[in-house]
This record gives structure tokens, C-alpha cells and sequence, in this order.
């Protein structure tokens, strides 16, 4: 299995427009440190599937009949907009899996095209998405229906865990009985003396995720705030505590 960091940014992106932090600076002056949509490609044997679609070239990236299908944690425009050029491809279908959502962003529940929403998860279901890979849906906190995914194949697993604050009772639990080789979380802000209303900052990022059993951590859905606080801070985090960067591949 091999996962693949499309985007590790935050609704507004890294750099923000007109925004001359330092952090903002040295994403315009080193694309290394650029942010946009916070999405990822996971890809088993010949099956590849794309985990939310905030870029809007998806045309562009994937060729006719290369993905498998796409899997969204929810609909907000930033892990769903490129949908909407998408789907006016023809005489195909891509199938679209995630949580049941009746408003689900713009018109694309009213017309589809070429995707293909017909078979919601429910909560904690799991499904086989090839020979080797299955992915079970876990129920994130967040303003919108939302599921982070743990894909699993024997050789390891992977938990991806984004928009979220905190994990609700269930989700934890189930969590706690599975070992990660890799748990990648939402850490939208730099830490606070109290949680953000829809996304962690730092503290509640490393919080949620105690008493779980995991290799690697990695943050993801970062936004400027953050990285600004890591240009100073970086040497802080727990040493299992990795900050996920755009192009970054896991392998399991």
C-alpha cells in the first residue's frame, strides 16, 4: 500500500492570498512549503482511489479510467470542488463513497454526470475496495457529516483522520483495538488554551490520540498559523510526531 500527500492545507491554503507572514513568505519564495487541498491517493496493486477533491484539475491529474474511485471524508467546497468540472466527463462512471449527506455540495446530488453516489457508508462499515485493500468508515467531529477512513491490507494499516476535533467515545474505541503503522490527523491550528469549534489545533491533535497504539503520527490540514508556529517550534513535538508535507509518499 503507498499513500501519497496530494494537499496537506487548510481551507485557505498555504500561502494565503496577500498574506506576507513569514510563513506565507517562504511558501512563495520555496514551493516545498506550499499547501493546497488537503487530499491523498492511496494505491494498492493496480487500484488507486482518492481520498477527497479540493484540486480543481482533476482532469488533468487522472487520466480517463485510472482511478479506481474516490472516497470524501464530507462535502465542504474545499475537499469537494473539484467535483464539480469532473463530473461532466462522458461514457464513464467514477464511484463516489463517503457519508450520506442530502445537501451535499452545490448541485452535485441533483446532477451527478458521470459520479456516481449510490452507495453511501454507514459508520463503521467496512468495505473491500480491491484484493488486498479494504477501508472501514470511522465518524469524525465535525459541522458537516464526515468519516476519516483506515485502510488496511496485511501488510499494515493507515488511519486518516481529517476534519475532525477530537474523536467521539465510538470512534476512539475502535481505534484503540486496532495498531497503526501510520495515523494521519487533522491540526489545523497551533496549540490553544482551549479547542477550535471545528478542526484541532496541536493539543488536541496529540490528544486524541493517546492510549492509541501508532508508529508514526503525521499533521495534516495545516494551516499558515501553524506552520508559523512550527518555524520556531518544530523541535517540541513528541518524536513519533511527524508534520506531513505536499508530495510526501507512506509505503506500508
Amino acid at each position: 500500500m503507498k499513500l501519497t500527500f496530494l494537499g496537506t492545507g487548510d481551507t485557505a491554503q498555504v500561502p494565503v492570498y496577500n498574506c506576507q507572514c513569514p510563513a506565507c513568505q517562504r511558501a512563495r519564495q520555496d514551493g516545498q512549503f506550499t499547501r493546497k487541498p488537503s487530499s491523498v491517493l492511496v494505491q494498492s496493486g493496480a487500484s488507486q482511489w482518492l481520498v477527497d477533491t479540493g484540486h480543481t484539475d482533476l482532469c488533468q491529474r487522472f487520466a480517463p479510467g485510472t482511478l479506481s474511485g474516490i472516497l470524501q471524508t464530507h462535502y465542504h467546497a474545499d475537499h469537494a470542488q473539484g467535483l464539480l468540472h469532473l463530473r461532466w466527463g462522458v461514457d464513464m462512471h467514477i464511484p463516489v463513497y463517503g457519508p450520506a449527506d442530502e445537501s451535499g455540495f452545490a448541485d452535485l446530488y441533483k446532477h451527478p454526470g458521470i459520479l456516481d453516489f449510490s452507495w453511501p457508508f454507514d459508520a463503521f462499515e467496512t468495505r473491500q475496495l480491491s484484493e488486498q485493500l479494504q477501508v472501514t468508515a470511522l465518524p469524525l467531529v465535525h459541522s458537516k457529516p464526515c468519516f476519516g477512513y483506515l485502510f488496511e491490507e496485511e501488510s499494515g494499516k493507515i488511519a486518516y483522520l481529517t476534519d475532525t476535533v477530537g474523536l467521539g467515545a465510538e470512534t476512539y474505541a475502535w481505534l484503540k483495538k486496532q495498531p497503526l503503522d501510520y495515523c494521519i490527523v487533522d491540526c489545523s491550528h497551533p496549540p490553544r488554551d482551549t479547542a477550535p469549534r471545528n478542526h484541532n489545533d496541536l493539543n488536541t491533535a496529540l490528544k486524541m490520540c493517546e492510549g492509541l497504539t501508532i508508529g508514526t503520527l503525521l499533521l495534516t490540514h495545516l494551516g499558515h498559523e501553524m506552520d508559523n508556529w512550527l518555524i520556531n517550534n518544530s523541535d517540541s513535538l513528541p518524536g513519533n510526531v511527524k508534520v506531513a508535507r505536499d508530495g510526501l509518499i507512506l509505503t506500508v
